[in-house]
């Protein structure tokens, strides 16, 4: 055992990577480098600045020259890759910000969208957190949230119309949708490898009023009402949430020493990557949102995460890319020591004219 030299936290002398901050072990290791960014390129849903070469020739800090391995020749700033920074909206009502936070080296966060052109009809949001501790959980964590999204995105399943036919439909195409993950998580590990890529997922399905989620790990989905309590779908698979089952108070639990260790996520070593289901009739109008733990790090309960919500809206506008955008800049000044990862779609009822 040894200790992280950017935040002392005591890791495995086999691991490449802080599981608590990200920084990389291996020595001379560039973390940027460990992957080819190309091969973790966002989508072209991306937007135009994220899509700029990641060789950009001029240092935006500086205005220096930026060398081969990404960083300023003239004052050492690193150069931003499309993986720092991403943005997806499959639809005016439907957006998705990843952001590589603060303290990281690298954004191990993915997320994938899909959406149906007119508002409130059909929306696919997947959010994946790659396991800081695990080689190429950046690349893996992207090409899981894709598969989940393909599948997702693919099917359209109705049964005889009822809630409770459409809710099991559903749950059954998140069961496929997470194999797949999985099944792209396992392509991007490497043979042999000591700490295998593993990430979480979580996934949320809107389709008119009703609202599916499934998830292994600790990234959540929430329902965030314009008016009424706001209400969490998923029950982190953690040691935390064990924690808080047993009666530990939620703010002793998600700040203890081992509060990120996760019971559930997929990959290699996973032991069971089965997600579980949570549904919901969505009455009035408001916000779901999917999210990795780099949000709700700082606004863990529902209600506190409603008001933020609602707060920032009346601040930054109602349309889903700049309420995102302000809530990840939100998680960023409280510290941004992790990935933070924000998809939202709006849901409005029907008029009834």
């Amino acid at each position: 055992m040894s200790t992280c030299p950017s935040c002392s936290t005591t890791v495995d002398d086999r691991e490449r990577f802080c599981e608590a901050c990200g920084a990389t072990l291996s020595p001379g290791g560039d973390p940027a480098a460990t992957t080819d960014p190309t091969a973790a390129a966002p989508p072209d849903t991306v937007d135009a600045a994220a899509q700029a070469p990641a060789e950009a020739a001029v240092c935006t800090a500086c205005a220096g020259t930026v060398a081969a391995d990404g960083y300023c020749e003239t004052c050492g700033t690193r150069a931003v890759i499309p993986r720092d920074h991403f943005v997806e909206q499959p639809a005016p009502w439907v957006a998705a910000v990843c952001d590589r936070g603060v303290r990281h080296a690298r954004n191990e966060d993915a997320v994938a969208t899909a959406a149906d052109p007119e508002p409130g009809s059909r929306a696919v949001l997947v959010v994946c957190d790659g396991v800081s501790s695990s080689i190429d959980s950046d690349v893996a964590s992207l090409a899981g949230a894709r598969a989940a999204r393909d599948v997702l995105a693919a099917s359209h399943p109705h049964g005889m119309g009822t809630t409770s036919a459409r809710v099991g439909l559903v749950a059954a195409t998140l069961a496929k949708a997470t194999d797949a993950a999985s099944a792209a998580v396992l392509a991007a590990t490497a043979e042999g490898s000591l700490s295998p890529a593993s990430c979480t997922l979580v996934a949320g399905v809107l389709d008119g009023a009703l609202l599916v989620v499934g998830w292994v790990g600790d990234s959540r989905a929430y329902w965030l009402p314009d008016e009424g309590p706001a209400r969490a779908l998923t029950v982190d698979d953690s040691f935390a949430a064990d924690q808080i089952a047993h009666g530990v108070p939620r703010d002793e639990a998600e700040n203890g020493p081992h509060a990120h260790a996760i019971t559930r996520w997929l990959g290699l070593d996973a032991p069971d990557h089965t997600p579980r289901t949570a549904s919901l009739e969505l009455a009035t109008a408001g916000w779901v949102l999917v999210c990795s733990d780099g949000l709700w790090n700082y606004c863990s309960e529902a209600a506190d995460l409603g008001a933020l919500v609602r707060q920032t809206a009346q601040q930054s506008g109602v349309e889903p890319v700049a309420l995102a955008g302000a809530l990840v800049d939100w998680a960023n000044a409280q510290g941004g020591r992790d990935n933070i990862t924000v998809a939202l779609a709006r849901h409005d009822p029907p008029d009834p004219a």
